[in-house]
C-alpha cells in the first residue's frame, strides 16, 4: 500500500488549497516544496513588526461570496481597497483612470469634458491607423485611452516591465483598459478586497493544517524518478516544460527581484503601491509593506517602515519564473506541453507555472474548489 494518496508539489495557494479538499475527503497528502518555508509568492516575512510580501503586493480580490467565505473561514480579511498611485516625472496621478486622474492630467471636471478629451485623442489614433486594426501594443493602447494616458502612464512603465518596446508586444495583451468616469479610486472592481489580518501566512498555515509537508525539497532530485513508488497520484505546480525536460524547447518568463529596505521613518509614501511610469527610475514601482494593514494612527505607532523597489527582468537559469511571455510563440509552445500533460497519466498540473498562465488568487482558488476529487 502507498504512502500518500497525493504527492503535492508547491505549496501556494493552488497545493495548499488542493491539499486542504484533499485531506477532508478523507486522502493523505505529502505537500514538498523547494523553498524554505511554505505559502508560495504569497508567503509574508515579518520584519520590524511588519508583514512583508517577500515576492511581491499581493491583494485579495473577488466577486464569488463563496471564494470570499471560504478564505475568511481560515482568517479574517481587512478592508484594505487598492488605490495606487502613478509617479511620472514627479507627478502623481490615480490609477485605475478615473476622473481624478482626468483632473490631474487636464484639469477637467466633468465626465463630459474627460470623454470630449479621451475620444478627441482616440479619433488622432484611428485616424492614424487609416482603417487597419492595431498590430501591437502601442497602436492598441492609443485607440482605447489616447497619446497622453498612453505615454505618461503606460508607455514607459510596459516597457520597463516587459523589457520590450510597446511596437514590439502584441495589441492583444491590453485589449481593453478600464476607463472610469467617475472619482473612484478603487482599482478592483470586485464586491470582495482586503488583505489577510497577520499576513497570509495565516491562510496558508490554515489550509494545511494537519497535512504533511516538507520544505527545502527538490522534486526533481528526490521524488521524479520514484514519486508512484510512495503516491497514488502527483499534484504539480512547477514549470510545465521542466517537468517534461524541455522536450520541445523552454518557455519564456519575465522575472522580477526586489530591493527591501528598513527605513528610520513612520510613513514613507502614504500608499502601500507607487507606481513608477518613467524610465528615469529603473523599478516599476515601490510597496510600503505597513500600509496593507495598518491604518489611520497605526501607521504612527510603529516606529519604522520598510518599503520595497520592484525591478523586472528578463529571466535567467536560477531566478524566479514570474510571468508567462505572452505571445504567440509562448502561446503556442505551451499548448503543445499543455496536451503532453493531459496524457500524462495519474498527473494533475495547475497553477500558475504548470499551466503557463497567469492566475490571480481569488481564480485560483476557485478552480481548485470547482476541481474533481
Amino acid at each position: 500500500m502507498k504512502k500518500f494518496d497525493y504527492l503535492i508539489v508547491g505549496s501556494g495557494l493552488f497545493g495548499a488549497t488542493f491539499a486542504y479538499r484533499a485531506t477532508k475527503s478523507g486522502k493523505k497528502c505529502l505537500v514538498i516544496d523547494k523553498r524554505p518555508q511554505l505559502g508560495g509568492n504569497v508567503y509574508c516575512e515579518k520584519i520590524e513588526g511588519i508583514n512583508v510580501h517577500k515576492y511581491g503586493a499581493h491583494i485579495f480580490h473577488t466577486s464569488n461570496k463563496y471564494v470570499w467565505d471560504f478564505v475568511n473561514s481560515f482568517v479574517e480579511f481587512n478592508r484594505y481597497t487598492n488605490s495606487p498611485i502613478a509617479n511620472y516625472k514627479g507627478k502623481l496621478y490615480n490609477l485605475p483612470f478615473n476622473m481624478n486622474t482626468f483632473y490631474q492630467m487636464w484639469g477637467v471636471t466633468t465626465p463630459a469634458e474627460a470623454k470630449a478629451k479621451i475620444e478627441e485623442q482616440k479619433a488622432e489614433a484611428l485616424a492614424a491607423l487609416n482603417g487597419r486594426e492595431p498590430t501591437n501594443l502601442e497602436e492598441q493602447a492609443l485607440v482605447l485611452v489616447g497619446k497622453d494616458i498612453f505615454e505618461k502612464l503606460i508607455k514607459e512603465y510596459t516597457e520597463k516591465q516587459w523589457g520590450r518596446d510597446c511596437k514590439n508586444l502584441p495589441a492583444f495583451i491590453i485589449n481593453r483598459l478600464p476607463v472610469r468616469m467617475a472619482f473612484d479610486n478603487n482599482y478592483f472592481n470586485d464586491k470582495y478586497q482586503g488583505i489577510p489580518i497577520g499576513g497570509y501566512n495565516k491562510l496558508i498555515e490554515g489550509l494545511l493544517e494537519g497535512v504533511d509537508c516538507k520544505m527545502e525539497t527538490d522534486f526533481f532530485k528526490e521524488y521524479k524518478d520514484s514519486w508512484r513508488n510512495d503516491a497514488e497520484k502527483l499534484v504539480y505546480s512547477g514549470a510545465i516544460d521542466e517537468y517534461f525536460d524541455y522536450k520541445y524547447g523552454k518557455l519564456d518568463w519575465r522575472s522580477v527581484y526586489f530591493k527591501t529596505n528598513i527605513l528610520d521613518c513612520s510613513n514613507y509614501q502614504g500608499n502601500a503601491v507607487v507606481n513608477y511610469t518613467s524610465r528615469d527610475y529603473s523599478y516599476t514601482r515601490i510597496i510600503e509593506h505597513k500600509h496593507f494593514e495598518m491604518f489611520g494612527s497605526a501607521v504612527y505607532d510603529c516606529p519604522k517602515t520598510v518599503v520595497s523597489e520592484e525591478y523586472p527582468v528578463e529571466y535567467k537559469e536560477g531566478m524566479e519564473p514570474y510571468y508567462p511571455v505572452n505571445n504567440e510563440k509562448n502561446n503556442a509552445l505551451a499548448d503543445k506541453y499543455r496536451l503532453l500533460a493531459l496524457q500524462e497519466k495519474n498527473v494533475i498540473f495547475g497553477g500558475r507555472l504548470g499551466l503557463y498562465q497567469y492566475f490571480d488568487m481569488a481564480p485560483i482558488i476557485e478552480y481548485v474548489l470547482n476541481m474533481k476529487m
